[in-house]
Order: structure tokens, then sequence, then C-alpha cells
């Protein structure tokens, strides 16, 4: 059975889209989906890059194209009003959690919360109410963020090391794909 490690954020829509096709690829494949958090802000910092946003006419094909992707895969998709938002807590969140038979509950309710049915995650109160939703206890969880904080930037640091230079990444079997539009060419790898 084929691994498909997932470097993802947050803050990324491409990620959240690419999370709900992984879910079909791993069911028509077989494969093992291994979600790895990554700060995409530090990946951009140590790799020159930067969002897609900052290029207004590539912003908006971007943003379009997701659309179009979300739409042909059944994926529901909402602009996040409050974008860009900042991820260090939830990716620190995310690095803490990694190792909880909980975890993928906590990238559901964190994807969705950020792009499905948009909420203020940069707001305390709300990534409170999110964990709780999702069945953790918020101050236990949020206790947990600041010592991840040193995980999170290992992460990082070894997935620059790997040529990661934005997320969505994904490896199967040592090779490297950059993407959501990339998916046809995981599932064929992984199959």
């Amino acid at each position: 059975m084929a691994t498909i490690e997932f470097l993802y954020d947050f803050g990324s829509p491409a990620s959240y889209v690419a999370h709900h096709r992984l879910k079909g690829i791993a069911a028509r494949t077989g494969a093992a989906v291994v979600h790895r958090p990554v700060l995409l802000g530090g990946v951009f910092k140590a790799t020159g890059n930067s969002a897609p946003m900052t290029v207004p006419a590539k912003g908006r094909y971007t943003a379009h194209d997701l659309l179009r992707f979300a739409a042909r895969d059944g994926v529901p998709f909402s602009f996040n009003p409050h974008f860009p938002i900042n991820t260090i807590t939830l990716m620190r969140l995310a690095a803490a959690l990694e190792d909880d038979p909980r975890y993928l509950r906590y990238v559901d309710a964190a994807f969705d919360a950020m792009w499905r049915t948009p909420r203020n995650l940069g707001d305390g109160h709300e990534v409170a109410a999110l964990l709780a939703a999702a069945g953790f206890d918020p101050a236990a969880t949020l206790a947990l963020a600041e010592a991840a904080k040193d995980r999170l930037r290992a992460a990082t640091d070894a997935a620059v090391a790997r040529g990661v230079f934005g997320a969505p990444t994904f490896f199967v079997a040592g090779e490297m794909w950059f993407g959501q539009d990339r998916l046809d060419w995981v599932e064929a790898a992984a199959a």
C-alpha cells in the first residue's frame, strides 16, 4: 500500500480542496494519507516564495481555478472573509495533536471552519469554540500549542530541506508534487 504525505497549512485554500480530494484518492487507491503540518509563512520566508494573492492577476486566476476544482469534485468551498488569517496557533495545534488519535478530527474541523463555513480563526474565542465542537478540551488543548512550536518549526525546516516551497505539497515514494491541481499525478503514483 502506498503512502501519500500531504504537507499543508490551514491558511491555504488549495490545501483545503486537496484535503477533501485526497479522501477520494485514498478510497480509490487504498493509499494511506499522512497529514504533515507546516507553517506556510515559514516556508515562504525560507524559499523566497509568496502567496499567489500577492500578484493580483495570479490571485484572481487562482481563486477562480480553486472554485472550478471544488465544484468539479463536490468540495463545499467559500472564501473566508477574514482572510488572510495568521495560522500559527492553528498549525502549532496540528503539530501538537499529530500523535493524538483525534488528530484528523481536528484537521477536518479546522479546514472546514476556515474554508467551508468560514470563521475568524485568528480570534482565540473562535479557535476555542472549534476545539470544543471537535471534542477537545479548549484550555488543555490550547496549552499544547506553545509547547509544539519547536516541533512545527522542525517540520517546516525539514519540508524546505526536501524542496517544499508552498502548500499543498505531496510526496509519494520520495517524489514530490506541488498544488492540488497535481492530484491526478499523485493518484497515479499511489495506484
